[in-house]
């Protein structure tokens, strides 16, 4: 499952314990939308390990202004409110699989 995140709920998820990586992204964005249905996906391979959530950066630019997105997609994975890596731009679903294996094992989960 994936959420939808605001002005309101950004703050609140960023900083739970448990690992959320956030898709900045545009309705306007080619590559945004070919990440999205894989960004589903992966949500439900990872289950239990790591949230996901989406940002429009559209709706919302001063919260990607203020994490620095200068590129879209982008994705932050957060532990406890701070960034623990990002992936910026489109990658394929294996590829982005690796990547995400990757910031698990460096946040220690």
């Amino acid at each position: 499952m994936v959420l939808i995140l605001n002005e309101t709920s950004f703050e609140t998820e960023i900083t739970q314990d448990a690992p959320i990586i956030v898709d900045f992204w545009a309705s306007w964005c080619g590559p945004c939308k070919m990440l999205g249905p894989i960004f589903d996906e992966l949500s439900k391979e990872y289950t239990g390990k790591l949230r996901f959530a989406k940002l429009s950066t559209e709706d919302y630019p001063d919260i990607a202004s203020m994490h620095g997105i200068t590129g879209i997609p982008c994705l932050i994975m957060y532990k406890k409110g701070k960034e623990v890596d990002r992936i910026i731009g489109f990658a394929p679903k294996p590829l982005l699989k690796q990547k995400i294996d990757q910031l698990l094992a460096r946040a220690g989960r």
